[in-house]
C-alpha cells in the first residue's frame, strides 16, 4: 500500500473510532511514538512536541533520508511517526513550558517518555497538567514507572533492557553461550506501546462515565514482564529447564531443501500427525516418545526425519504440507519474502513511504496497521511531519496568538 492509498472504502462514511480525540505528546524514540501513531491511524488528532534543535532523538537514528532542508530523519522517526503534526518547543525554557501548559486544555490526552519523573522536576508532570486540566488523561511510559520508586530509577532504559531483565533472555539462552539481544526488534518498546494505548482507551471510557481524568502509568519492565508470563509462571510450578534446554514440547527451528521453518508440537495427537507426516508412524508406539520430555531427549532424531523429508521443499512447502496435516509451522521469512507475501499485500500491512534525497533505491516501508475493523477505511496514512513544520498553525489555532508572536518567539529560541 503506498502512503495515502486506502481499503474498505464502504466504511468512509463512518469516521474513525477516535475522531475528535486528541493527544499531545511530548515524546521520542519508539516506545510511545508507536502508541500515539497507532492512536492517530485510529482517527485521533496527535500534535507531536519535539525539541527545536534536533528534534526527536529518533530524528537522529541511522539509516536515514534527508528532509527537504536536508536534515536526516532516521528510521525509528520514519516507522513511528505517520499522521501526526509537529511543533517544535524548548521545554527548558519557562516560556516554552508555559506553551504546554496552555496547550494541554486544548487536548483529551498528554502523553510523554521521559525518564521517570522528569518532567515533573521540570513542572510538567501528571500534578501540573491536572492542575490546568483536571480531566486531562495523562499518559507516561518509562523504563520503570512513576508511582513508586524503583531501585532502577536512574538507569536509561531501552527496549532491549527490559526484555533483558524480563527473564526472556536467560530463558532462550543456550549453555556457554551469551544472550541473544534484542532478537525480535524493540519488543519492549512495541509490546509497552500496546499496554499505554489499552490504559488510555480505558481512560477515555472512564471519563466519558465519570467526568475524570487520571494518570496512565506503564513501565517498560512492568510489561516485559507480563510478555514473558511463562518464565515466572512456570518456575512457579517446578518447570525449571536449564538454559537451552527447551521445555518438554517440540518448539524447534527446521531445515528445508530452500530455507528454515519452525514446527510446535506441544500434545499427543500432534506429535501422532507429525510422525505421519515423517513416515515415522512407528514413532507412536516408541517408548522413547511416549512422553513429551521423550520427544525433547530426541529431538535431534527427529530433526534428522525432518529434514530428510524436506530436503526437496521449500520453508513455505514444507509448512504448507504440515498444516495440511494438522501440524502447525511457520516459514522462517526473510525481509524479502516478507515484502512479496501475498497475505500481508492482501491485509495492506506494509505502507509505502516516498523516498527523498533523490536516491533510486525505492521507497521506503514501514509497517501498516494491524488493527483491522469493518466499519474504519483501512490506511490513508500521511506522512510524517518535518521538525516544526505546525508549531505555527498549533500555536495560531489553539492559542488565538498572531504571526508576530510567534515570530518573536522563535526569534527568542522559544519554538523554532
Amino acid at each position: 500500500m503506498r502512503l495515502g492509498d486506502t481499503a474498505n472504502q464502504a466504511a468512509a462514511l463512518n469516521g474513525k473510532p477516535l475522531d475528535g480525540v486528541r493527544v499531545l505528546a511530548l515524546e521520542q524514540m519508539q516506545a510511545l511514538p508507536f502508541a500515539t501513531q497507532l492512536l492517530a491511524r485510529l482517527g485521533a488528532d496527535v500534535v507531536k512536541v519535539e525539541r527545536p534543535d534536533g528534534g526527536d532523538l529518533g530524528r537522529g537514528s541511522q539509516p536515514s533520508m534527508p528532509d527537504p532542508e536536508g536534515r536526516p530523519m532516521g528510521a525509528t522517526f520514519l516507522r513511528n511517526n505517520l499522521n501526526k503534526r509537529s511543533i517544535a518547543i524548548d521545554l527548558k525554557s519557562d516560556r516554552g513550558r508555559q506553551l504546554v501548559l496552555d496547550l494541554a486544555p486544548k487536548f483529551d490526552i498528554v502523553a510523554e517518555n521521559f525518564k521517570a519523573g522528569a518532567l515533573g522536576r521540570m513542572g510538567l508532570g501528571y500534578d501540573d497538567v491536572a492542575a490546568v486540566h483536571p480531566a486531562a488523561i495523562y499518559l507516561s511510559i518509562s523504563g520503570f514507572g512513576n508511582t513508586v520508586d524503583s531501585p532502577y530509577d536512574n538507569w536509561p532504559a531501552y527496549a532491549g533492557v527490559a526484555e533483558a531483565m524480563s527473564g526472556l533472555y536467560e530463558w532462550k539462552r543456550a549453555p556457554g553461550e551469551p544472550p541473544t539481544v534484542s532478537p525480535v526488534g524493540a519488543l519492549g518498546d512495541i509490546g509497552t506501546a500496546m499496554f499505554g494505548v489499552v490504559g488510555v482507551l480505558a481512560a477515555l471510557r472512564h471519563r466519558d462515565q465519570t467526568g475524570i481524568g487520571q494518570h496512565v502509568d506503564i513501565a517498560m519492565f512492568d510489561s516485559m514482564v507480563a510478555f514473558a508470563d511463562v518464565v515466572t509462571n512456570y518456575w512457579s510450578m517446578g518447570v525449571r529447564p536449564e538454559p537451552g534446554a527447551g521445555l518438554a514440547m517440540i518448539l524447534d527451528g527446521f531445515e528445508a531443501g530452500a530455507g528454515w521453518f519452525m514446527i510446535q508440537v506441544g500434545r499427543e495427537h500432534e506429535f501422532a500427525r507429525l510422525a505421519g507426516v515423517l513416515g515415522h508412524d512407528e514413532w507412536v508406539d516408541d517408548e522413547r516418545f511416549a512422553t513429551r520430555a521423550g520427544w525433547r531427549a530426541h529431538i535431534d532424531e527427529i530433526r534428522a526425519a525432518v529434514k530428510i523429508w524436506a530436503a526437496d521443499m521449500t520453508n513455505v512447502d514444507a509448512c504448507h504440507a504440515l498444516a495440511a496435516a494438522g501440524v502447525a509451522a511457520g516459514p522462517v521469512l526473510s525481509a524479502e519474502q516478507v515484502i512479496a507475501d501475498e497475505h500481508v499485500a492482501a491485509r495492506n500491512m506494509l505502507v509505502e513511504i516516498p523516498r527523498t534525497g533523490g536516491a533510486a533505491d525505492g521507497p521506503v516501508i514501514v509497517p501498516g496497521n494491524p488493527i483491522k475493523m469493518s466499519g474504519m477505511t483501512d490506511g490513508g496514512d500521511v506522512r510524517m511531519p518535518w521538525l516544526g513544520e505546525h508549531t505555527a498553525e498549533v500555536l495560531m489555532t489553539e492559542l488565538a496568538m498572531t504571526a508576530e508572536e510567534v515570530q518573536q518567539l522563535s526569534a527568542d529560541g522559544d519554538v523554532a
